[in-house]
């Protein structure tokens, strides 16, 4: 009898953590994000509206995301890494040398509208993204 008990409780372990990892897998983050400077925050920061699920249709989540490493370089995206909000390293404090991404604004312009002139495709001025 301890034996099926020991068991049973083993199998729901398992059972009950292979659940939550998927759980975490397929937690994709929200629909819709409302992009918003706040660490180098503008006189009046401008919104972008985001659509998270449209790009996660067509693009992997490394196309966007990575990480950085010990020594403040870019380190690519891992399967599962936890997604850490742009600006807690593309901001003024941070003092990166590539003007380019150094803010949150410079990076998401860069990334962003590079990636939608390079294919032709989505909003490359400002209204289509940052609505009134």
């Amino acid at each position: 009898m301890k034996k099926t008990v020991m068991y049973a409780a083993a199998f729901a372990l398992a059972l009950g953590l292979g659940f939550s990892a998927n759980a975490m897998a397929l937690d994709k983050g929200p629909a819709e994000i409302t992009l918003l400077a706040t660490v180098d925050a503008a006189a009046t920061p401008k919104p972008a509206m985001f659509p998270h699920a449209k790009h996660q249709e067509k693009l992997a989540c490394k196309e966007c995301h990575h990480s950085k490493g010990a020594d403040g370089k870019q380190v690519a995206y891992v399967e599962g890494q936890k997604i850490e909000k742009c600006e807690s390293c593309h901001n003024k404090a941070a003092g990166m040398t590539n003007a380019k991404v150094a803010t949150f604004k410079d990076a998401a312009h860069t990334r962003c509208k590079g990636c939608h002139t390079e294919k032709k495709a989505g909003p490359t001025k400002c209204p289509d993204c940052h609505k009134k």
